[in-house]
């Protein structure tokens, strides 16, 4: 193995309650990071091997680094030239360059020689290496050498002569345990397990024969046994699979492990803290367990097991945190991630195994395509380094090959900009949603939401997330008006005062009237509801009562399709047929309690999936349900699988693939399955259950294998809008009622700009300011501005429920004022060119609506203007002016500034009468 275990310093860490890697000292944690990480995800600078690194150890702020390559070369774009480095590199922990410590692990009469471990002796004086090779700088050795630390030469002393590859060393003061490919050693019958004295490397009468390679070694910090790890299935003839622990002086066997690891798995690592031992697993073929075990030192059993899926090859407990290297794709298993992306660095606790906030990355890279394979944590000038190296070629996706570090101080990584929308269903409240963001060392992160542009933040909301659980998170405005329209961003800030940049803006108009449609979604218990609204990639909001199972865009689906299925402002989706779908950000379960429900439009001729649920998010799923597809001739099914697949197929001769908005709702509860179209029940089946996994919603595609009538596709093309999913049956009345609202007469929003601007300066009486970019209100010398609007007539069968007017300060300092600010009609005549303070128009005296301040900050402010008054104007062109009798002067943007966002702007809202 790779660190130092001495029974002095694993005994006084033992009594400290101490580090999980023994040889360090307890260290502060990185106070800017979510405990307990202690490291950043922030990879520095590090010069790197051409080749596969497969062994780190640590003595005095010096890593030691062998593999099997031949040179070091800069870090990408970093300074020096490449230095020959034959399968042994040492280098300074706080830098990342080579110290001027150089040795050559070499074969006699060629071949490729390679170091496979690194361990330092418990003073850290003499560091012992394992492999395949038979000089160290000349000096003659045969596969493992002890180097004096002082002076960078091999000991001539030790001489130990092992036939076969070293793979694993653990050291004691007076002993060096190894494992490999060997079966003799000095001569003498030692099958893939030996012990020699420190010393000069003689042969310990200490035999633990093993019948297949051995990987790892590590010693308790009692020092009575040795943990042995590898392919092997038996020991000293009896049968322990890939685990075993032994007697420290004579190698009998002290716990055996038979069953406890698939038979085609092998343990790749050991490490050890205070209270326990972790293994590293790796397997293949079908059924394997890949993840890692924390097993207890007081009895050798085991803690709790990971069974992610991904060839575990290092593990380090540190700080009571486990970290891992691996390839790990698939955590379903323990509740997290599904079947997908390859996640090479990960952290649990040494308690159990829910995955930290910690995850930078790496690629496969070269050689076998396993990516990270070993991990040291070295220390210098009071910051802790953590070390990695295997055989990758990228980190976070920059180029970096074979070696990377992390520190515990340092993180200068801001979190993913929020993915924002905003929504309003009824007056007085509007809601901010976002997707939250990622931050590889931080799970908490903290949001500022800032209104109308204000420099100011809002509100804050603390939320957390990882790399595989980014839920939606949200906050609800209850300081808006009906009628008026705001407009909202969002950042995320770490632990280190690191900020995103600023979501796009997420606007929205608040309704004079409740929004009928998706009101009663809400009020009938949706716990998922995904009206599609969104128009940037990639997050789909979950719009039920205090939801947080938001969806994620795969492939790019069209956004905002209109018209939608519900009268209103609401878009739709659209979906290619071929790849393109919407997955739930959120791993849920299911009952055998639920209703799912959306409206759907095609014309498609080759069938597909509309909604339904999957054990996999962007992969294809391995177990599927509780979804709703449609045949190539039109037909609806919906279907269940309980041991087989149990289905309902819309009968006779209507077809749904007319290109016209549908309506589908599918119930299960103790009355068995019923589906609804249109609002009426097309079928029933007596089945009260379904399969039960934890798994995804997904929307415009999924698996469909072996299902009836199983379409040419398994992807949807055509439209998708209001797919919600409930935890109760929703009765007929309920459905029939939904079908109803979705058509009924609904508010309608109209924003007018400006179509001239312009405004007055009585200390420059008879100049025009037409062209001007800003506006100007009140102040000492008077400024009076005028606004001219072109109104629509108010749409067949509705009435002007609600108007107001919005504007904008500009950048300039003192720009806001505390003043009252009036609107008031314009009587008389004028123009956007001809006008001066001189010939201003007269104005009328009862105000529209006025401003109680504006805020600096090139901020919005809006305010609702007298109804009765607007709508007797509309269809035709009106006239409102902007007086402040104050000294306090505003600076507002004009319809002519670039900066202006729309304003100003009136916001008329019609509805039926």
């Amino acid at each position: 193995m790779h660190r130092s275990k001495g029974l002095a310093t694993a005994l006084a860490l033992a009594l400290s309650g101490g580090a999980a890697a023994v040889g360090l000292g307890l260290v502060p944690q990185a106070a800017a990071l979510t405990p307990p990480v202690a490291f950043t995800a922030d990879a520095l600078s590090t010069w790197q091997p051409n080749g596969v690194v497969w062994a780190l150890a640590e003595a005095g702020g010096t890593i030691f680094a062998g593999g099997t390559f031949s040179a070091v070369r800069p870090p990408e774009g970093g300074a020096g030239a490449e230095q020959s480095a034959v399968n042994f590199v040492a280098l300074d922990a706080a830098t990342g360059a080579p110290t001027a410590c150089k040795l050559s692990f070499t074969l006699g009469g060629g071949g490729t020689a390679t170091v496979r471990t690194l361990v330092l002796s418990p003073d850290k004086q003499t560091l012992y290496a394992g492999g395949y090779f038979g000089a160290v700088n000349g000096t003659p050795v045969s596969s493992l050498a002890a180097i004096d630390v002082a002076t960078c030469t091999p000991k001539a002393s030790f001489h130990p002569s092992f036939a076969a590859t070293v793979r694993a060393l653990a050291v004691t003061d007076d002993t060096v345990y190894a494992g490999g490919d060997f079966l003799t050693v000095q001569g003498q019958p030692r099958q893939r397990f030996a012990a020699v004295t420190t010393t000069d490397g003689a042969l310990t009468p200490f035999t633990a024969d093993a019948d297949e390679p051995g990987r790892a070694v590590e010693i308790t910090p009692d020092g009575h046994n040795v943990l042995l790890g590898g392919d092997f299935f038996t020991v000293n003839g009896t049968n322990t699979h890939a685990l075993a622990v032994v007697d420290a002086t004579s190698g009998a066997l002290t716990k055996s492990y038979p069953g406890f690891i698939e038979t085609n798995s092998v343990v790749k690592d050991i490490a050890v803290d205070a209270t326990g031992f972790y293994t590293g697993n790796e397997g293949t073929g079908g059924g394997v367990f890949d993840g890692r075990i924390a097993l207890n030192l007081s009895d050798f059993n085991q803690r709790w097991r990971d069974t992610c899926l991904g060839a575990t090859q290092a593990v380090l407990p540190y700080q009571n945190v486990l970290y891992s290297a691996s390839h790990a794709h698939d955590c379903s298993s323990v509740g997290e991630y599904p079947d997908g992306q390859r996640h090479h660095l990960l952290a649990e606790p040494t308690t159990g195994t829910a995955k930290l906030g910690w995850a930078p990355d790496t690629n496969d890279g070269i050689g076998e395509g396993i990516g990270p394979r070993v991990m040291t944590v070295g220390s210098k000038a009071g910051v802790q380094y953590l070390w990695v190296g295997g055989e990758f070629t990228a980190v976070n996706g920059a180029a970096q090959q074979s070696l990377t570090r992390f520190a515990s101080t340092g993180d200068t990584g801001a979190p993913t900009v929020p993915v924002a929308s905003a929504v309003s269903y009824k007056p007085g409240q509007a809601q901010v949603r976002w997707r939250t963001s990622l931050d590889l060392d931080d799970s908490t992160l903290t949001y500022k939401i800032y209104r109308n542009g204000s420099a100011t933040p809002i509100a804050t909301v603390d939320a957390d997330s990882l790399f595989f659980r980014r839920p939606q998170a949200s906050w609800t405005d209850t300081t808006v008006s009906a009628g008026q329209s705001y407009s909202y961003r969002v950042t995320a800030t770490d632990g280190a005062g690191n900020t995103s940049a600023l979501s796009a803006t997420a606007s929205v108009t608040v309704p004079a009237t409740v929004d009928a449609y998706p009101n009663q979604v809400r009020t009938d218990g949706a716990t998922q509801y995904w009206r599609y609204d969104e128009s940037v990639l990639p997050f789909v909001a979950d719009s039920s009562d205090g939801g947080n199972s938001s969806g994620v865009h795969l492939n790019a689906p069209a956004l905002r399709q209109t018209p939608g299925a519900v009268t209103g402002a609401s878009t739709a989706i659209g979906f290619n047929g071929t790849n393109t779908q919407v997955y739930g950000d959120r791993r849920t379960t299911v009952g055998n309690t639920y209703t799912l429900e959306t409206w759907f439009k095609t014309n498609t001729t080759r069938g597909g999936k509309l909604f339904g649920f999957g054990s996999n998010q962007s992969n294809n799923s391995n177990q599927y349900d509780k979804h709703l597809y449609m045949t190539n001739d039109g037909r609806l099914t919906y279907g269940v699988y309980t041991g087989a697949t149990r289905t309902i197929t819309t009968g006779g001769t209507a077809r749904y693939n007319d290109n016209q908005w549908h309506h589908v709702v599918a119930t299960q509860g103790a009355g068995g399955m019923v589906l609804y179209v249109d609002g009426a029940q097309k079928g029933t089946l007596n089945v009260t259950t379904n399969e039960n996994f934890a798994g995804y919603w997904h929307a415009g595609g999924d698996n469909l294998n072996g299902w009836p009538e199983r379409p040419t596709s398994d992807y949807w093309a055509g439209q998708l809008d209001e797919t919600a999913v409930y935890p109760t049956v929703l009765t007929p009345a309920q459905v029939q009622n939904h079908f109803a609202l979705a058509t009924a007469p609904a508010d309608s929003v109209v924003q007018v700009q400006a179509a001239e601007d312009t405004y007055a300066n009585a200390g420059a009486p008879g100049s025009n300011f037409g062209t001007s970019g800003s506006l100007a209100v009140g102040g000492s010398a008077l400024y009076q501005s005028y606004l001219r609007f072109n109104l629509p007539a108010a749409p067949a069968g509705t009435a002007l429920k609600s108007a107001t007017l919005s504007v904008k300060t500009s950048t300039m300092s003192g720009a806001g004022t505390t003043d009252t600010v009036s609107v008031v009609p314009v009587t008389g005549a004028w123009t956007e060119t001809g006008t001066t303070y001189n010939n201003r128009p007269a104005l009328g005296g009862t105000p529209l609506g006025s401003f109680a301040g504006i805020a600096d900050g090139s901020a919005v402010a809006t305010t609702t203007l007298d109804v009765a008054t607007v709508a007797a104007a509309l269809n035709g062109s009106y006239s409102l002016a902007l007086t402040d009798p104050g000294t306090d002067p505003a600076w507002l943007w004009s319809s002519e500034a670039g900066a202006n966002e729309g304003t100003p702007q009136l916001t008329l809202t019609f509805g039926p009468q």
